[in-house]
C-alpha cells in the first residue's frame, strides 16, 4: 500500500515458535504467523473461539487466507480488516517482544489508531491469545458490495444463551471507526433480554454508540451507522440460533 518505505524486509516465516494454534489454560494461543486457513480449520479454534472461525471464512478469498497470516492481518491494524473486531469482542490478549522483553498488551489497548498500534518500532508480535468461550453461539455478519472486499460494515457477535435469554454477549464492530470497536452498550443491553427477534432489536440500535464511521464511495457514515444496528441485530440472532 505504500505506507513506508523500509529498507530492510525480514521474513519470519520459517519460525516454527511463531506458528501453529495451542491451548493454555483457558486461553486458545494463535501464533502470529499461522496462516489464516489453518486458523480457520483448526478444531481448538471453532471449539472454544468460534468466533474466530466464523470470521476467517470470510477473510478474502482463498489465495490470501493461504498466504496470509493471523498475526500480519492484526498488526496491519486496518479498521475494515475481518481480525480486529472479533478479536477485541472476544478480548484477546497480544504478546508482543523486543530487545526490552516479553509484554502482554490487551485488545483495547493493542490498536492504537489507522494503522496503527501498540507494537513498537524494535518489537514484534509474536502470539495473540483467545480467552475460550466454550459452548458460545457465534457468527460473523459482512456487508460488502462485491464478493472478497473489505467490509464496508461488519459484525462479529458471540453469545451464551440459558434458557432462551441471552446470558452473555460479546460484540465487535468492523469499519465503524479508526480501530476495531468493542459496541458495550449493545453487550449490556442484551444480558437478559431474549433472544428474539423483538427482544434484540433495542440492544442493537445502540451499536452506533461511540462509533465514528467512515464516509467514502461505498457509503457515507449516516449508511453506515444505519447498517450497523441492522448487521448487529443479525449477527446477534444468528449467534443464539434464531
Amino acid at each position: 500500500m505504500r505506507l513506508n518505505a523500509p529498507e530492510m524486509i525480514i521474513d519470519l516465516g520459517r519460525i516454527d515458535s511463531l506458528r501453529g494454534v495451542r491451548e493454555d489454560g483457558d486461553a486458545i494461543v494463535i501464533g502470529a504467523m499461522t496462516p489464516h486457513s489453518v486458523v480457520g480449520s483448526d478444531p481448538l479454534v471453532a471449539q472454544h473461539a468460534a468466533l474466530i472461525s466464523k470470521a476467517v471464512e470470510h477473510l478474502a478469498d482463498a489465495q490470501v487466507r493461504h498466504r496470509g497470516t493471523f498475526g500480519g492481518a492484526l498488526a496491519h491494524a486496518d479498521p475494515a480488516g475481518d481480525l480486529g473486531a472479533p478479536v477485541t469482542a472476544l478480548g484477546g490478549q497480544f504478546v508482543i517482544q523486543g530487545p526490552g522483553g516479553t509484554r502482554t498488551v490487551e485488545a483495547d489497548d493493542f490498536f492504537v489508531d489507522l494503522f496503527e498500534t501498540a507494537i513498537g518500532d524494535d518489537e514484534i508480535l509474536t502470539q495473540v491469545r483467545i480467552p475460550k468461550h466454550t459452548g458460545w453461539g457465534a457468527h460473523y455478519e459482512k456487508f460488502v458490495r462485491v464478493a472478497h472486499q473489505w467490509p464496508i460494515v461488519a459484525v462479529a457477535a458471540a453469545v451464551r444463551v440459558d434458557g432462551g435469554t441471552v446470558a452473555e454477549a460479546r460484540v465487535g464492530l468492523t469499519n465503524m471507526g479508526s480501530t476495531p470497536i468493542r459496541a458495550r452498550g449493545v453487550e449490556e443491553a442484551l444480558v437478559g433480554a431474549q433472544a428474539t427477534e423483538d427482544g434484540v432489536r433495542a440492544a442493537a440500535e445502540r451499536a452506533i454508540e461511540g462509533t465514528n464511521p467512515p464516509s467514502d464511495l461505498n457509503g457515507d457514515a449516516d449508511y453506515r451507522r444505519h447498517l450497523a444496528t441492522v448487521l448487529t441485530r443479525r449477527a446477534v440472532l444468528a449467534a443464539a440460533g434464531v
